[in-house]
Order: C-alpha cells, then sequence, then structure tokens
C-alpha cells in the first residue's frame, strides 16, 4: 500500500495533546527464550568521558521502517531479503545498536559509548517479517531469521525491534504462537490497529474502535503484553489527534508516522512523542530516494547531527553549545561538557 510521507513538524500539535494527558544465508536460530527480558540490556555498557566518544544524546535517531521481504519487489515498501540483510550489515559496521520503540521513546537508551541507536520496525505482521518453522524457530530469509543471525555475527548489535501488528497476523504461524515467541524473546509488540484501518477517515469513535481493537487482538493472543506503541495506517493521523495517544483500554508513551527523515532524540525540546517520524527502508537510487534508508544513513554519517551515547543511560551528555535543545524534564541528568 501506498503511504504518504509525512516531514517532521507536520503533526507537531500532538505533542501538547500527549504532554497532556550481504552475508550468505542464515544459520539455524534457536526457538528457546533469551534470558534477558530486553534485548538491548542483555550486555552491560561502559561509560566514558563525554568528549572522548564525541557524545550527542541530543542528536538524530533513525527509525526505520519495514513491510514486506520479497524476492520481486512490486512497491516501493518491499525489500529483498539481500537488501535487508545488507542494510542490518551497514548499520553493524557504522556502530549502530538497535533498540525498541518502547525504550526509545522513553528515554532507555541503554547503549555502549560512541554507539548510535536505531529503531527497527515492522508494519503489517507480514509472514515475511515472522514465520516460525517447525522445531519453533525463525524460517530462513524471514526478517526476524536475518536479525538474529546479523546479532550472531556482530554480537554489539543486539536483536531487538518493534513489530506493529494487525489483528490475525503472521498468519502462517498463528498469531498466538508468534507473537508469544516475540514477547519470550525480547522484541516489542506493538498495535497497528484492528484491520489497518485508516483513522483519518473515520469519526472519533470509528478511530478509537480501531485502535482499541488492536490493542485487544494483541491481549488476547499474548496475554499480559504491554503495549505502549502505535502506528498510524498510512501515516494517516485522527482527529482529532489525542485519540491515537489515549483511548478506553489503551494509552500510548509514542505514536509513530510513515515519516521521511530521522526523529530527534527523546531529550530534546522538540521531540515530539506523539508523532514520531520514521524513514521507509530504501536503496539509493529506489523511488523517492531521498526519503529512504540509504540516503538518510549517509547523511547522518557525514554530518555531526547524530545521537552519539555516553555509555551511561542515567545521563543526557552533550556539547554544552547544545544546552538549549534539552528538554526541561531531563535537566537533572544533563552532562554538558
Amino acid at each position: 500500500m501506498r503511504h504518504p510521507l509525512v516531514p517532521l513538524g507536520a503533526l507537531a500539535g500532538a505533542a501538547a495533546l500527549l504532554a497532556a494527558g550481504c552475508a550468505p544465508g542464515p544459520a539455524p536460530v534457536t526457538g528457546q527464550p533469551r534470558a534477558a527480558a530486553s534485548p538491548a540490556a542483555a550486555a552491560p555498557v561502559v561509560a566514558k568521558d563525554p568528549a572522548q566518544v564525541g557524545a550527542n544524546e541530543l542528536g538524530q535517531v533513525p527509525v526505520l521502517m519495514y513491510h514486506q521481504l520479497t524476492e520481486k519487489p512490486a512497491s516501493v515498501y518491499d525489500r529483498t531479503p539481500a537488501d535487508f540483510r545488507a542494510e542490518l550489515e551497514r548499520l553493524a559496521r557504522e556502530g549502530y545498536v538497535p533498540v525498541t520503540a518502547r525504550d526509545f521513546q522513553t528515554g532507555r537508551i541503554d547503549i555502549p559509548a560512541g554507539a548510535h541507536p536505531v529503531v527497527l520496525t515492522f508494519d503489517d505482521s507480514t509472514n515475511s517479517q515472522v514465520r516460525l518453522g517447525a522445531d519453533g524457530a525463525p524460517a530462513p530469509d524471514t526478517a526476524l531469521a536475518i536479525l538474529e543471525q546479523t546479532a550472531k555475527e556482530h554480537p554489539a548489535f543486539k536483536p531487538a525491534a518493534t513489530f506493529f501488528v494487525n489483528a490475525d497476523g503472521f498468519s502462517a504461524t498463528g498469531s498466538a504462537k508468534a507473537l508469544t515467541w516475540l514477547k519470550e524473546h525480547g522484541y516489542e509488540v506493538a498495535n497497528h490497529t484492528g484491520r489497518h484501518e485508516n483513522l483519518r477517515t473515520l469519526d472519533q469513535a470509528g478511530a478509537a474502535r480501531a485502535i482499541s481493537a488492536g490493542q485487544q487482538a494483541i491481549e488476547k493472543a499474548a496475554p499480559g503484553t504491554r503495549v505502549t506503541s502505535l502506528a498510524l495506517p498510512f501515516g494517516a493521523m485522527p482527529e482529532p489527534a489525542g485519540v491515537a495517544v489515549r483511548g478506553t483500554g489503551y494509552r500510548y508513551d509514542g505514536v509513530y508516522l510513515v515519516g521521511a527523515n530521522p526523529s530527534v532524540s527523546p531529550f530534546a525540546r522538540s521531540f515530539t512523542p506523539g508523532a514520531i517520524p520514521r524513514i521507509r527502508s530504501a536503496g539509493p537510487k529506489d523511488e523517492d530516494a531521498e526519503f529512504g534508508s540509504s540516503r538518510w544513513l549517509d547523511k547522518l554519517a557525514a554530518g555531526k547531527n547524530r545521537y552519539v551515547s555516553d555509555g551511561n543511560p542515567e545521563t543526557v551528555a552533550f556539547p554544552r553549545a547544545l544546552a538549549g535543545e534539552l528538554a526541561p524534564a531531563f535537566a537533572k541528568r544533563a552532562r554538558p561538557y
């Protein structure tokens, strides 16, 4: 499905509402649950002097968006398994460490000094993303298998991601089995509405029902799942925007757009948790490539605005010249240099 590209700031009013309320094929991956509840926190990190690593925890963070993996892409939202594997390899080489949307939007970014957070998000709960084999392990060439294998080959690259699911998703495996596997292995299961409804076309009550239906489907399939993130189908914000944040039976810390650019830091004064932009995964010559991941990763690598961790999740380190960009809520954690 074609989604509109929504530049950062186009829906900034949602912030006030929220405040008010290419490697070889993958080797087999075990189906046994990991002991750690959060893969991003599986290994301790070591803090360093912020100046030593050029820390900038007010910098930009790429929130990448994926849909379907297929050998024959039919839309700008499709990528081949080889494309996906190559992008993960690039992220690992360039010092990115995945964190979930849940941890990103609440500022729980626990990664090594000098590393950069990246948020990997998957929409529509397709079988190309998650499909379990008879042995209970991720099937080869699924996004899940490729991500797990990349993490094995690059130990600093944690297997963390957020799956924005619809009701009855991952049909080849079954929603209950797939969501339970994700939950037990430290991935985030998040809401994408019950039937992928365009919330902008619905009245307030209808939008709330669509969101609530997705929430209820997750809770039924994987009881005990704490759902704190929502991705808007088609990037379409409901009217009023506050419906996306809170309603009967749901309340979200982060609401995600389709987007066309990186997100600002969750510690920045300009961070808008009710309208977080994402970047479509795309090659450097694909349609609308200027809005895609390859071009944006190039820009982030070449510039000075990328988020760089100091390795201490309890502080917010940044060059002193950026002090005016810090959100007042994080003043006590500030570590300017």
